[in-house]
């Protein structure tokens, strides 16, 4: 049999997810396994719990990697916090607050989805309407909207719920290590993340963290969660002080993003977000000059999701493939209304340098111009 493996290219990875990884990166991936409960190991899992709390801005105790990638870090959250006939409030302008309704539906809850256009953000004034009317277990919203490139005004938002029984729930999966995100100064009692966008990191962890107004309600649970593998009332006793046994922790995958974490506290989250900022300016600009322009308005512009309107009468299905064939360069298409309008710019961590502005640019000119 063929051994395909061999035949993997090198990628640059500047589509909406995963980004590129560094090389401390992949060296921590292949180091020794080591087992589950073994005593080293338990001390590399509380490293990364205290800097996933740096990052996060947090001082939850639950804050921890769960096993699975960013979608089953948004399950996690509401299957832990919902149960049947509650009612829950989200903030949709985008395929994942499309996606967090699905899942709030599934498991019963009373789902008021306030709906905005897409490419534009979250109406603060429009959501303060819902919540005054009140009776909302939960808010939710999404803070980088993968799908269209727009930055959500996720702290104005928090501060609407302050001293409210309402839990808020956000999606920080894009957002996490690319920009400020203050989970406890913007009141946040639930928030997912990815490995495999800013931080840098393959798929395959989710980084979590829960309020003490969080765990209250899941402690204060009428039914049972109704979801054994994602059940954080028993994952939290396997990352706590009793180091219960709950499921097979993904060793390997935990030392890649203790790894990635720590490159971003070394380069400072300051230094970091800064550089995601200029190189963002840099490829806009280059954009402007082939005659490219964004989806999003400025203000409301991700700096590390471009959404980029493809040009009347170009193929942009044409463009992505000799894109990756020719140059080999991944970049995103639209989805959902977007289908066919834009494509998604990628520059997530370590793919957000200057060098790859530059290569994509290059090859941009080269299929537009040629």
């Amino acid at each position: 049999m063929e051994n395909q493996l061999k035949g993997i290219e090198e990628v640059l990875l500047m589509g909406p997810g995963p980004s590129c990884v560094p090389p401390e990166v992949y060296a921590a991936l292949s180091l020794k396994t080591l087992g589950h409960l073994d005593p080293y190991f338990l001390k590399i899992m509380d490293g990364l719990k205290e800097m996933l709390q740096k990052i996060m801005n947090t001082n939850n105790k639950l804050t921890l990697p769960l096993s699975g990638t960013g979608s089953a870090g948004m399950e996690a959250c509401f299957v832990n916090l919902v149960e049947p006939g509650d009612k829950v409030l989200i903030a949709v302008n985008g395929v994942f607050g499309r996606r967090m309704k699905d899942v709030a539906e599934r498991l019963g809850a009373q789902v008021d989805a306030l709906e905005f256009e897409w490419g534009t953000p979250v109406i603060v004034e429009e959501v303060e309407k819902k919540i005054r009317k009140g009776g909302y277990k939960i808010a939710a919203i999404v803070h980088a909207e993968t799908s269209t490139g727009v930055l959500n005004p996720v702290a104005e938002v928090g501060g609407l719920l302050r001293n409210s029984d309402t839990l808020y729930l956000v999606d920080t999966v894009t957002s996490l290590g690319g920009v400020d995100v203050r989970t406890d100064d913007w009141n946040i009692d639930a928030i997912y993340s990815g490995t495999q966008k800013c931080l840098s990191c393959p798929p395959g962890l989710a980084p979590l963290s829960f309020s003490e107004k969080a765990m209250a309600r899941l402690n204060g649970r009428k039914t049972k969660v109704p979801n054994w593998y994602l059940d954080l009332s028993l994952i939290a006793n396997y990352w706590g002080t009793n180091r219960v046994y709950h499921h097979t922790a993904p060793v390997n995958m935990i030392y890649g993003l203790y790894q990635a974490l720590l490159l971003i506290l070394e380069e400072t989250q300051e230094k970091v977000f800064q550089r995601h900022r200029e190189n963002h300016q840099v490829l806009v600009n280059g954009l402007e000059e082939l005659g490219l322009k964004m989806l999003v308005d400025e203000p409301h512009r991700l700096p590390m999701l471009n959404a980029v309107l493809v040009p009347e009468g170009v193929d942009e299905l044409s463009v992505r493939r000799r894109l990756r064939s020719e140059f080999k360069i991944e970049v995103g298409a639209g989805l959902g209304p977007l289908a066919g309008k834009i494509w998604r710019v990628g520059l997530m961590g370590h793919t957000a340098r200057k060098e790859n502005v530059a290569r994509l640019l290059a090859a941009l000119k080269t299929i537009l111009k040629g």
